[in-house]
């Protein structure tokens, strides 16, 4: 079989962790096989629908690195394809045809129930107890009642028949699957009155009409399959294969939400998440590669991939978890790739701060490169580098001075620490500025005058960095130089007066 599998996002919101998740099984399963990965946007809904959304998702879809082998265009992507156009309302004339034949054959038919009639069979159903469903009202009219309907000024919606019987289907990750069409609701809109469709009628005419010959996606479609499957089947075309994938849960296994989680892509890339890291953490929300490995590059997961490891209870997004593979990946990074893209990240952090009135410069390549074997194991986000290294760039004030003097010494003994410590640092010789030998030298300064080192280190710490926790100490004050430490500790001195 050639394999088709398509992502159909909808533009009415920025591009969510779910659709990315989707997105990816596609792209993996495609690559598997050989196969073909389509982007398509659901855009009929024109009240929600926003150019900013749909760039945002294909932006998004872009940067995981989930690149389209049919689709919209973006950025330098043109629109490829000879299935398109791949956006549904340049599409609409495919749908009324679909929905022309439907009515021509008897399977579907115009519908000129009133919003109150509607209302009122509900609220007697519910009186009833019994689930909500379309009463049928109009699906035997006449052509003289349908033409005195719209001589009335009513105009129909099309609704399709689903008729009685059992919907069965087997489903790649949840087994055979059967469905009563007495749980479907009734007879389902197609069209609307102004003649655009529904989204049960455009996923269907459109995976037609582009040969989608797996739909995966995620569970809480599985109720929607059932009429789908009748629609293929009344369109006279082959039922692609199904494949629901788990929800995405919060710890708390409640199902994703911008109430509860950050669910939004683009969030997370500002937070400093690298692509690497973020996919590797999606493949894994309900995917199992049979092995204890957790860190995996798309290559790797290609290879591996399988929708039968895929699991069929829900997949709870840890962003702990996350954030190790995001740590793992950023360590993993060439040396050239980590510098390209720390750059514009601390070009904006700390140029907030000069431009706020801070002191200092914004790094260039060359200032990265010998500070990388320093920070490296201490980001687990890109975001995080303004605070790990910002003070090799930027001659800040210590915002609390009380962060000087450790919890055993007072300000007094905290200062003498600091000269004897300077004096050491300032001579060349013996000591060269060296991290072994400043080490060596101020543990043995701290013995003499019967201090803890740690107390000692940890004043100097924060003299030379304003920080209590930073990169190793000795070669921090190596990357700082003799000259800018020696003004720091100055500095400090100034603040302990």
């Amino acid at each position: 079989m050639t394999v088709r599998c398509r992502i159909a996002p909808s533009p009415t919101g920025p591009l969510h962790i779910g659709t990315a998740r989707t997105a990816l099984f596609n792209f993996l399963f495609a690559r598997r096989h050989g196969g073909t990965f389509i982007l398509r946007l659901e855009d009929t809904d024109v009240a929600r629908s926003s150019v900013e959304h749909e760039r945002d998702i294909l932006e998004g879809l872009h940067w995981l690195g989930l690149d389209w082998d049919e689709g919209p265009a973006v950025g330098t992507l043109p629109e490829r394809g000879a299935w398109g156009p791949y956006r549904q309302m340049e599409r609409i004339a495919s749908y009324r045809e679909a929905a022309e034949r439907l009515l021509s054959e008897g399977k579907a038919y115009e519908c000129f129930c009133t919003p109150d009639e509607l209302a009122a069979d509900r609220a007697a159903q519910e009186a009833a107890r019994e689930a909500p469903r379309y009463v049928g009202r109009c699906a035997g009219l006449t052509a003289e009642r349908r033409a005195a309907l719209r001589a009335e000024g009513r105009k129909p919606v099309v609704r399709f028949r689903i008729g009685e019987g059992k919907v069965a289907f087997d489903d790649i990750v949840r087994g055979r699957v059967e469905i009563e069409t007495s749980a479907l609701g009734g007879d389902l809109v197609i069209l609307r009155s102004d003649g655009t469709p529904l989204y049960h009628f455009t996923v269907v005419v459109d995976d037609a009409a582009m040969a989608i010959s797996h739909v995966i996606r995620g569970e809480d479609h599985l109720s929607n399959t059932p009429k789908h499957i009748l629609l293929f089947r009344a369109l006279g075309v082959e039922v692609p294969a199904f494949a629901h994938l788990p929800l995405i849960l919060n710890p708390d296994r409640t199902k994703m939400s911008k109430r509860k989680s950050q669910t939004a892509v683009a969030a997370y890339r500002a937070e400093g998440f690298i692509r690497e890291g973020i996919v590797n953490h999606l493949a894994l929300l309900g995917w199992s590669s049979g092995s204890d490995d957790e860190v995996f590059a798309v290559e790797e997961l290609i290879e591996r991939f399988d929708l039968a490891r895929v699991q069929s209870s829900g997949a709870v997004f840890d962003r702990e978890r996350l954030e190790w593979l995001n740590g793992q990946w950023i360590r993993r990074l060439p040396e050239a790739e980590l510098v390209e893209r720390l750059l514009p990240v601390l070009a904006e952090q700390l140029g907030a701060r000069i431009a706020a009135g801070v002191p200092g410069r914004v790094p260039a390549t060359e200032d990265l490169v010998p500070l990388l074997p320093l920070i490296r194991e201490r980001i687990g986000r890109l975001g995080e580098a303004g605070d790990v290294m910002g003070f090799f760039f930027l001659d800040e004030p210590i915002a609390d001075p009380a962060l000087l003097v450790p919890k055993r010494w007072d300000a007094a003994t905290t200062a003498e620490g600091l000269r004897v410590a300077r004096g050491i640092l300032a001579v060349p010789d013996p000591v060269a500025f060296e991290a072994e030998p400043i080490e060596s030298a101020l543990r043995a300064a701290a013995e003499t005058h019967g201090w803890k080192a740690g107390d000692l280190f940890m004043a100097l710490r924060v003299a030379a960095t304003g920080r209590t926790a930073t990169p190793p100490l000795f070669d921090t004050l190596v990357a700082l130089g003799r000259d800018r430490t020696l003004a720091r500790i100055d500095a400090a001195l100034e603040v302990l007066r």
